[in-house]
């Protein structure tokens, strides 16, 4: 499963950096989303980042982002696509 930012509804403006194994969409100079091949990758506050990885298999602490994000493995189908829509809108309103 592929994530298509297209289907995300009330985000602004942004800019698609393609790089040689991810594709990193950034919100003026701060990167709000990282598409890897497996992963999506999203800010998001300490308190939902620790509800999320306690809730979900599938969601850990981000590479990209580090403590504050979450990686998110799309082909667990834990979080279904208007989750995964909320999470990248919260992640472009904190960047």
């Amino acid at each position: 499963m592929v994530f298509d930012i297209s289907k995300v509804a009330g985000i602004g403006e942004y800019i698609e950096k393609v790089e040689k194994e991810r594709t990193l969409y950034l919100k003026g100079e701060k990167v709000f989303l990282v598409v890897n091949k497996n992963t999506i990758e999203v800010r998001t506050d300490v308190e939902l980042k620790k509800l999320l990885i306690e809730k979900y298999e599938s969601v850990m602490e981000s590479r990209y982002f580090g403590r504050g994000g979450v990686e998110i493995v799309i082909a667990g189908k834990q979080l279904n696509n208007d989750e995964l829509c909320d999470l990248v809108r919260l992640s472009y309103n904190l960047s």
